[in-house]
């Protein structure tokens, strides 16, 4: 099978791939439901696979923020109960 897919904004290539023969009856019958060409449908799904992830990952995200100045030595439950009821009067 060959496929050939055209855009005007960007050069294509051809690309000849082997696909079982059941399985291109129904990819065609796909694409056409579709309305788009098996071209258009192997591109869009080379797309997506290629594309750069957007997403970045939360630990990549923490690392990033500022460490906090901490004091090692201070008791940070006490420290937020005595904030705590300083706050609310309790």
């Amino acid at each position: 099978m060959r496929i050939f897919v055209k855009n005007s904004s960007k050069m294509k290539v051809r690309l000849n791939i082997t696909i079982e023969d059941e399985l291109l009856t129904r990819v065609k019958r796909y694409a056409s439901a579709k309305k788009i060409s098996v071209s258009e449908l192997v591109e869009d799904f080379f797309k997506k696979v290629a594309r750069p992830n957007k997403r970045k990952n939360i630990i990549e995200l923490l690392e990033k923020l500022e460490k906090p100045a901490i004091d090692p030595k201070k008791d940070l439950k006490r420290e937020f109960y005595e904030g705590q009821s300083k706050k609310y009067g309790f």
